[in-house]
């Protein structure tokens, strides 16, 4: 009786999250070659997606509740899929070269997404990329709710000018990574001073940073160097996002779950550099830390130890181990200044060696993963193809060798036939001679 309304309630809970799929999914649309004529009234979020990917399996969960969240707030924002494998031409005209790509199309314009794949993060692209390019704050109220609700923001102040222009057109492009905003000059807190005017600000780590054009060069450089905060959490999507700034990236190697004092301290070192050191080092590097080294140790192709300071080179694939324990913030700070004065060793590169060592890594790293997640897959794959080669190199050198002994028998039986022929000659003289004898002797009987 128990086991039956076990299995009644096992049944009831699969078909609830059935219909919960359901629904979720019902919110995004499934696209065709239609699409590409349809699109243009509306603003469209699309995954470009493989039915064979991988990832892309890993997706449809995300991109489903991404679907409900859009569809259920009322955003102008339609979420829609496409199997780019089977409209190619239409994935081709929107620069698709992997899968799964998500895309926000507004008119004319397609904006890649390359943020982490959570709902969070994407609905957050959405609504960003889909609303004005610059956003205007009306009153102080306004701005001190946008201050608290984003990390990281730009500010224009003043009125139409050449950098206005130049301030809209680098939004325009940048708009899939921060928000940009306009506002007058009353509108700011009394403890925010402007040394001219117009003006463009970022707002980030609990203060604000004013552009100057003859420090700090081309605006967009700029935005693209302070769209981060002074200290992050880096992980892979990061370190990619960050090797647009042209920057070089200090970062502590820890574990996150271990409260040791070499890991805290490590942390806090490199946390108080960026901090108390930003106009040393703020143009040239890029603070942070990393929870565990599996990653870093595929970047580096090297066993980096846990705690550790690491500094990327991610334009060229140099990277740099400090010589000696960072043990303090002198120390750190005089690591630093060893890498800008050229004297710390670089290590790494994009050079030859660096790229066969690389493929050989990475095969290695393949097999490795492989054999350590399913050790009978890994036997299969490895094992079979071995094996068959090893079956042909046998049957080939045996092949060599028997042709080899049939060759050397050759000349033997030739040989044997050639003496077995000159055998035959003498006999047949000497049988000849005994002929020729035994002829003479019946010739010499005389006749009765």
């Amino acid at each position: 009786m128990g086991a039956a309304r076990g299995g009644r309630r096992s049944l009831l809970w699969a078909a609830v999250t059935a219909v919960i799929l359901v629904v979720d999914a019902s919110y995004v649309h499934d696209l065709d070659d239609s699409f590409k004529e349809n699109r243009k009234d509306d603003i469209w979020l699309v995954d470009f997606y493989a039915p064979w990917c991988g990832h892309c399996y890993t997706l449809e969960p995300v991109w489903n509740e991404v679907g409900k969240e859009m569809g259920g707030t009322g955003s102008p924002v339609k979420v829609g899929k496409m199997d780019a494998t089977s409209y190619s031409s239409i994935a081709s005209e929107f620069g698709v070269r992997g899968y799964p790509t998500i895309k926000l199309l507004k008119g004319d314009l397609a904006y890649n997404y390359r943020g982490p794949r959570t709902k969070e993060d994407i609905v957050e692209f959405a609504n960003r990329v889909a609303g004005p390019i610059i956003r205007p704050l009306p009153s102080q109220q306004m701005f001190d709710h946008v201050q608290k609700r984003n990390r990281v923001f730009f500010l224009y102040v003043g009125g139409e000018s050449p950098l206005k222009e130049k301030y809209i057109e680098v939004a325009s492009e940048l708009i899939v990574y921060t928000y940009f905003f306009s506002a007058t000059e009353e509108v700011l807190p009394e403890h925010i001073t402007l040394p001219e005017m117009p003006a463009v600000l970022v707002f980030k780590d609990a203060t604000y940073f004013v552009y100057d054009e003859y420090e700090d060069g081309d605006l967009s450089s700029w935005i693209s160097r302070e769209r981060f905060q002074g200290y992050l959490n880096v992980d892979g999507f990061t370190l990619y996002e960050l090797g647009d700034t042209g920057k070089l990236v200090a970062i502590a190697i820890i574990d996150d779950k271990n409260t040791s004092t070499d890991h805290t301290r490590l942390k806090l070192i490199v946390q108080d550099v960026a901090r108390n050191y930003r106009d040393h080092f703020n143009r040239n590097f890029q603070f942070g830390h990393m929870d565990g080294n599996e990653y870093i140790n595929s970047l580096l192709m090297d066993d980096v130890k846990i705690p550790s300071i690491v500094v990327l080179n991610t334009s060229n694939q140099q990277y740099f181990l400090p010589h000696k324990p960072i043990e303090s913030t002198e120390d750190m700070v005089q690591f630093i200044n060893e890498i800008l004065e050229g004297t710390a060793e670089a290590q790494g590169g994009d050079g030859i060696l660096q790229r066969i060592r690389r493929i050989i890594y990475d095969a290695k790293s393949t097999v490795g993963s492989v054999f350590k997640s399913s050790p009978l897959l890994g036997c299969f794959l490895f094992g079979l193809p071995l094996g068959v080669i090893s079956i042909m190199c046998y049957g080939i050198c045996t092949a060599d060798t028997d042709g080899g002994s049939d060759e050397a028998e050759m000349p033997k039986r030739e040989t044997g036939r050639d003496l077995t022929d000159e055998g035959t000659e003498e006999e047949q003289e000497e049988e000849s001679g005994e002929s020729h004898v035994e002829y003479t002797d019946v010739a010499e009987t005389p006749l009765l």
